[in-house]
């Protein structure tokens, strides 16, 4: 089901439709709320099965909304075209690109695998930690990272395509910049708010104020790296439209490298700190040698002053954003 949704969700995007699958991962969440609600007095073995249950669901109705929206835009019919004509098509590019494009793409979750496992040797609880700020870390990663990436990649490469160069540089630098302020601005904001945010939002039942205390200095060691992490996805969308697979899979593995060094290096001093502070500098480095192969000439072609004003003016926001938005959640609390 997952490689119906992601088939048909690329398929949509080559069409300009990006709502269905942004919208369709909440369907997923739903599924698992839902599930948890109905299994919410069993014992834990049936609420594992129902969150199972919910797990497969949510799969079907992925693919369900997929699928209305690929018959809308006419994906199915084309499909099915394909599949009666008798002309070849010539998949050598996509045979050349597939495995850097598969190494690419896996680093983060091999990052998160090892990173889980070099937790298991510290203190009870470490992997909540890791896991339970990861999820934070991700919410605006993927709000605004992801989400600008995956609707200005096709364009690029249509203007690449097309030989449109200056407008597709254009495009990026006036992206860069939007996604520059929103993610200084969740950076700022979850590190100066980060021990109330872990309150807030999870300190209840078995996790408590020490568990808090724990989750909120890993969830600023991560928000170290969203800056680095986010503009790369910009940066490495610009290296795959031109395709750059196999650099931008050399890139991701020598930043994988990097992680690991520093969270073998860094578990002993910091402990689960550590870990999620080398996956910070593991992003740096990412976006560095992204940068790199980008061209830095051409990155600093992206600073006219009237950005840089812009950008200290929203640093400035931020900082008060995030005293009121503090001093907001302790009243709640």
């Amino acid at each position: 089901m997952i490689f119906i949704v992601t088939f048909l969700a690329s398929l949509l995007q080559y069409k300009k439709h990006f709502a269905t699958t942004a919208f369709s991962t909440a369907l997923l969440n739903i599924s698992l709320i839902i599930a948890l609600l109905l299994s919410m007095n069993l014992p834990k073995e049936q609420i594992i099965w129902y969150l199972s249950f919910g797990v497969i669901i949510g799969g079907i109705a992925q693919v369900i909304v997929h699928l209305i929206a690929a018959r809308k835009y006419k994906v199915l019919k084309l499909l099915y075209i394909g599949a009666k004509s008798k002309k070849e098509a010539d998949i050598s590019t996509f045979k050349k690109h597939f495995l850097p494009s598969i190494l690419g793409n896996s680093t983060a979750q091999i990052s998160a695998f090892i990173d889980t496992w070099l937790a298991t040797f510290l203190i009870s609880g470490s992997i909540s930690y890791l896991y339970y700020a990861n999820r934070l870390f991700q919410l605006p990663f993927a709000l605004f990272a992801i989400a600008t990436s995956t609707v200005l990649f096709p364009k690029i490469t249509k203007n690449l395509n097309d030989g449109r160069e200056k407008e597709a540089f254009e495009s990026m630098k006036k992206v860069f910049w939007v996604l520059f302020y929103l993610l200084i601005t969740a950076t700022v904001v979850a590190i100066i708010s980060s021990k109330e945010i872990i309150r807030l939002l999870f300190e209840h039942g078995a996790f408590t104020a020490k568990d808090t205390e724990f989750t909120s200095v890993v969830l600023i060691m991560y928000m170290i790296g969203l800056i680095p992490y986010g503009l790369n996805k910009l940066f490495s969308s610009y290296l795959y439209a031109t395709h750059k697979h196999l650099k931008a899979a050399k890139i991701s593995a020598i930043s994988l490298l990097v992680n690991i060094v520093f969270s073998v290096a860094l578990i002993f001093p910091l402990k689960v700190y550590g870990l999620a502070l080398a996956s910070s500098i593991g992003g740096m480095v990412l976006f560095i040698l992204t940068l790199k192969e980008f061209g830095f000439s051409e990155f600093v072609k992206f600073f006219e002053k009237k950005y840089i004003f812009y950008m200290i003016l929203v640093i400035l926001i931020s900082i008060i954003l995030a005293i009121v938005f503090k001093q907001l959640i302790l009243f709640i609390i």
